[in-house]
């Protein structure tokens, strides 16, 4: 499968079974499983419901197995990039090179476009660890550039991206500039799965200390965007905190971690792009969730 950012048709008969069957080629090399050939078939036909292009990976924290769909892909990250600034500047905490109350002031003009707990404090500014929460949990874009700019913005995310051994995911732009798709470029993408590998290093790995783990953590599971992709379709009985992101061409996108009643995380990377005419973009994410439902309960 091509790794440009363009639209797909809606596809026939013929078309699904051919890109189930590719989408099968390219998995092996991952986790060829019952699970994931089921993960693979139900996550093309629900993109031949939508049109656009959809994809997915799943990383099974219990067997560090990666199911994916279109997982090599690059999709536009738009603002799911905002758990890896929180992570960047959780580990500099972590290095005791920067401090969670130190108090960043800013300017009306430091505001862009959705900054709905920002607004409220151009009098009194905001500690550092209050923006990355807002950003995480509101998805505030102007809390989440004041993060970025507290380690040297984009290039700086991206060398602590590529510490983490990430090679793929790249941040070029701030908000809300990264969320200004344009079609085939590869600025401020990822694959789906480089994004569910980074988030192992970062939630469940040693990229950050247990108590940065458990901070950024609670700040997915306290998300307020989330509730109409994922969280809609995973079981009401599982433990979920995400980080949605959404931009031009159609564009929606929700990263979690999701804990079965009985069981240890999955966590997940569904990117949606490209959809023609009025979709709703939050269905086929809740819809992949639904899905992963089913084949991941214990």
């Amino acid at each position: 499968m091509s790794s440009h950012l363009a639209g797909t048709r809606r596809l026939t008969p013929y078309r699904l079974f051919a890109v189930c069957l590719t989408a099968m080629l390219c998995f092996s090399t991952q986790a060829a499983t019952p699970t994931a050939g089921r993960l693979v078939a139900g996550i093309a036909h629900i993109e031949s419901q939508y049109g656009g292009r959809l994809g997915v990976a799943v990383l099974d924290s219990a067997t560090g197995r990666i199911a994916s769909y279109r997982g090599d892909e690059r999709f536009p990250m738009c603002s799911t990039f905002k758990i890896f600034a929180a992570a960047a500047m959780l580990a500099n905490v972590d290095a005791g090179s920067e401090r969670l109350n130190r108090r960043i002031t800013y300017e009306p003009k430091d505001l862009v476009i959705y900054s709905p707990i920002t607004r409220g404090h151009l009098t009194d500014g905001m500690t550092l660890g209050a923006l990355a929460r807002a950003a995480v949990r509101w998805s505030d874009n102007s809390a989440a550039n004041l993060v970025l700019d507290s380690f040297g913005g984009p290039d700086a995310l991206n060398t602590y991206l590529r510490g983490l051994g990430d090679r793929v995911t790249r941040l070029d732009s701030r908000e809300p500039i990264c969320s200004q798709i344009v079609a085939g470029s590869v600025a401020n993408t990822s694959t789906p799965v480089a994004m569910v590998g980074t988030m192992r290093s970062i939630l469940l790995g040693d990229a950050l200390t247990a108590s940065s783990r458990r901070r950024l953590t609670g700040w997915m599971i306290d998300g307020r965007t989330g509730d109409k992709r994922l969280r809609a379709g995973l079981p009401a009985s599982w433990r979920v905190g995400d980080k949605t992101g959404s931009g031009d061409l159609a564009t929606a996108n929700d990263v979690a971690i999701a804990w079965p009643p009985h069981g240890p995380p999955l966590l997940i990377a569904v990117f949606f792009t490209g959809a023609p005419g009025a979709v709703d973009r939050d269905r086929p994410i809740a819809d992949v969730g639904r899905l992963i439902g089913r084949l991941y309960t214990n």
